[in-house]
């Protein structure tokens, strides 16, 4: 008989892609989910996993076998549901990810709320890029995702997944003390051209959010820096290096040297939680996301 933890480490690097990924995911360390799987092996006496460059590559019956084990995974996770609906409360493992600006902004008083009030649900958070976050929990990796999108960049919920709006996240420019912008109460997207932007790399949304936007203006952006953490970003605004668009969730207090001004129309991302329809009816999912729906107006307020 298959063993199912076995078949969840193989299933965790079939959707992360790596043993690291997979890994994180699963609270084990690599070498533990590397042992699962050879354990694996052993027992369906077939390769699973093949060396590829410093990565690996699932085989063909790997794939196979993880497509079973994700079958195998729903129904457990429908069960659970029934068990812990039967019960009425909070209850179990509730895996969550979330985008690094909720994660530090966010999710601290969250889950600490949610260990408070609830002893019995154990809720694991794990940082991970809305890109990546949706698919994770249509796959069935995570239990509950905290994602964002932008105006002009909505998020895609797909089959089998729903979502609930959390709230709104507002989005200023900072700029260096001294800078013309500074003394300003707004700043109009159309009088952005010429600026030397700091941002984060291409594929992130909110990269991706400020090309389209400069463009849409008439405006080819000029990307002189980019990095990926917004304390990194503010950093180089502080420094006199150039300007960004930063929302203000997670960002903190700001430097000295670094001035908040308005956009009009002021850039808005909205962050939503999702899950798979089948846990839907679990009351920690509910709970949840109630839980967050409560913190936001107070983190919103307090940024």
């Amino acid at each position: 008989m298959l063993d199912l933890q076995r078949l969840r480490a193989l299933h965790a690097v079939a959707v992360h892609g790596t043993v690291g990924g997979a890994a994180a995911a699963l609270g084990y360390t690599p070498s533990a989910v590397s042992q699962q799987i050879a354990k694996l092996e052993r027992e369906t006496r077939t390769t699973l996993l093949e060396r590829e460059g410093r990565g690996v590559r699932l085989t063909d019956e790997a794939l196979q076998l993880a497509s079973t084990a994700q079958e195998l995974l729903t129904i457990i996770e429908r069960a659970e549901t029934g068990l812990e609906e039967r019960r009425g409360v909070p209850a179990g493992r509730l895996s969550v990810a979330a985008f690094a600006s909720a994660a530090r902004g966010l999710m601290p008083a969250v889950l600490a709320d949610l260990a408070d009030r609830h002893p019995a649900l154990d809720a694991r958070l794990t940082e991970v890029d809305p890109d990546l976050s949706v698919d994770l929990v249509a796959k069935g990796a995570v239990d509950l995702v905290v994602a964002h999108d932008w105006d002009i960049a909505p998020l895609p919920a797909p089959a089998g997944v729903e979502q609930a709006v959390i709230g709104d996240d507002l989005c200023d420019l900072l700029v260096p003390e001294g800078h013309p912008f500074a003394g300003r109460s707004a700043v109009r997207r159309e009088e952005l051209g010429g600026e030397r932007w700091i941002c984060q790399p291409p594929g992130r949304v909110c990269h991706d959010w400020l090309v389209r936007t400069l463009r849409a203006a008439g405006h080819e952006p000029d990307l002189v820096h980019q990095a990926e953490e917004n304390p990194t970003l503010v950093a180089l605004v502080a420094a006199g290096l150039g300007v960004a668009l930063i929302p203000r969730l997670g960002r903190g207090p700001l430097p000295a040297g670094v001035v908040e001004v308005p956009l009009d129309p002021m850039p808005v991302r909205r962050l939503y939680a999702l899950w798979r329809t089948g846990a839907a009816r679990r009351p920690a999912i509910a709970e949840t996301v109630r839980t967050l729906r409560e913190h936001w107006p107070r983190v919103a307020a307090a940024h």
